[in-house]
């Protein structure tokens, strides 16, 4: 027999949930570098604009689907098609959606073990313990396969415990701690020589760079991923929301919370790489254009740290336990889009449909491991630059032009009466039907061409 189908206990619960889900590395550290590769400030304003224009509205299709489903994305594609035409492609939709996502985790919890084995390192450097920390820190296959365990056992014990005591209660514990983490350390960076140079590059935008096409790709293609959209992780939370709720108020919180981290974590890389530009360590190329992000969150910041003594052992620890804690907070939502999938369409209970595909997603990882170089970045490619945008077109389809207008209507009425008459309801349903596709169809031609 099949697990009951949980739900969000409280506004709070989903809204923690929903944006641990769309927080994660590449919040905290992809957009900042994006930023910072793009013009600074004039990147950050172009975001700002399309994450509304863009992002929310994806957001708010993925969240009325499911909760009016209260189901995972295969049957809600089903419940809402008037044909079976309509309904097989929905189911399609739906079976690719949780392939994809499994997929991201796979690489994801790769990224996500790295992580927590710098951070562990830190520790590791307070105890003078250099043969440790030079493991910690080198790129082995035994170091990887561990951490990458480490990481997935979390996130399996998480999702184990259902949606209100493992999903909600562990969200409502690390969004707190990853936004309070994330404070204190931009406080503590923004004292430092030299990070009023990354501050400026952050803050003062120059406007030709604001209408370049290359920028405004990069924007949507930030606003959009950083939602977490595409793959039905917003649809299976939406699932779980309470009938009560106002949707695209609880949708717009989401969005908040999801651009204040992004804001606010440019407000620590962008001056950190300034700090270790002051402090001698490179940060551009020969050719003047930013090092790559992953060589930079490896290397440049750790010399950083290097250099600031035993308060750069603290703040690497900090750094590394922030990082990890947003890889885990986005993981948990990726993997209950599979099992929640399982669960309600092969009757499994929770812990054998969570442990199931867990070990299977952690066999795709070791894999990955294995053949590193044929496989980690073109797994990458084809979930996120290909995969995503493609399922955030159907998804934004079903919602403006699948589903008929008077029955997501009365969806939204549930939490809010006279939602008809609102600025919502006069601009959502035509711009999700008209401009969320062309938009994302962009997207996705722009990473065709490079």
């Amino acid at each position: 027999m099949a697990s009951p189908r949980g739900e969000f206990s409280s506004r709070f619960g989903f809204v923690m949930a929903a944006a641990g889900s769309a927080v994660g590395l590449g919040n905290i550290w992809g957009f900042p570098t994006q930023a910072a590769s793009n013009g600074g400030a004039a990147f950050l304003l172009v975001y700002l604009v399309l994450a509304f224009t863009l992002a929310y509205p994806a957001l708010m299709a993925e969240l009325i689907i499911g909760r009016h489903a209260h189901a995972n994305a295969v049957n809600a594609l089903r419940l809402i098609s008037p044909n079976t035409a309509l309904r097989n492609l929905g189911a399609a939709t739906g079976i690719a959606g949780f392939i994809v996502a499994s997929l991201i985790l796979s690489f994801y919890a790769i990224v996500a073990g790295w992580m927590l084995a710098f951070c562990l390192s830190s520790l590791a450097s307070l105890l003078d313990m250099a043969v440790l920390v030079s493991w910690l820190t080198s790129f082995g296959i035994g170091r990887n396969v561990l951490f990458m365990l480490i990481f997935m056992a979390f996130t399996i014990g998480i999702i184990s415990a259902g949606v209100r005591d493992g999903i909600e209660r562990w969200s409502a514990r690390l969004m707190p701690a990853l936004l309070l983490t994330l404070f204190l350390l931009v406080v503590y960076v923004l004292t430092l020589d030299g990070a009023m140079d990354g501050l400026r590059v952050y803050l003062l935008p120059d406007f030709e760079r604001a209408l370049s096409p290359k920028l405004i790709i990069a924007a949507l293609g930030a606003a959009f991923f950083s939602l977490s959209l595409g793959v039905g992780t917003m649809l299976i939370y939406g699932s779980y929301i309470n009938d009560d709720e106002n949707l695209p108020v609880v949708g717009g919180l989401v969005t908040l919370v999801d651009i204040l981290i992004a804001v606010l974590a440019g407000f620590l890389v962008l001056p950190a790489m300034y700090v270790a530009l002051h402090n001698g360590v490179e940060i551009f190329s020969a050719t003047g254009e930013l090092i790559s992000e992953d060589t930079l969150i490896f290397t440049v910041l750790p010399e950083l740290f290097a250099t600031m003594g035993f308060t750069g052992i603290v703040v690497s620890f900090t750094f590394f336990f922030l990082m990890s804690t947003a890889a885990l907070t986005s993981s948990i939502s990726m993997l209950e889009v599979p099992v929640a999938y399982v669960i309600e369409e092969h009757g499994l209970k929770r812990k054998t449909a969570v442990f199931t595909i867990g070990g299977i997603i952690a066999i795709a990882s070791i894999v990955i491991l294995l053949n590193f170089e044929a496989l980690f970045g073109l797994v990458i490619a084809f979930t996120t630059r290909y995969s995503q945008p493609l399922l955030g077109f159907m998804f934004c389809l079903y919602a403006g032009w699948v589903w008929h207008r008077d029955a997501l209507l009365q969806e939204l009425r549930k939490g809010n009466p006279g939602v008809e008459h609102s600025l919502f309801w006069k601009i959502w349903p035509w711009y999700v039907k008209l401009v969320c596709p062309v938009i994302i169809v962009g997207i996705f031609v722009q990473s065709l061409w490079g």
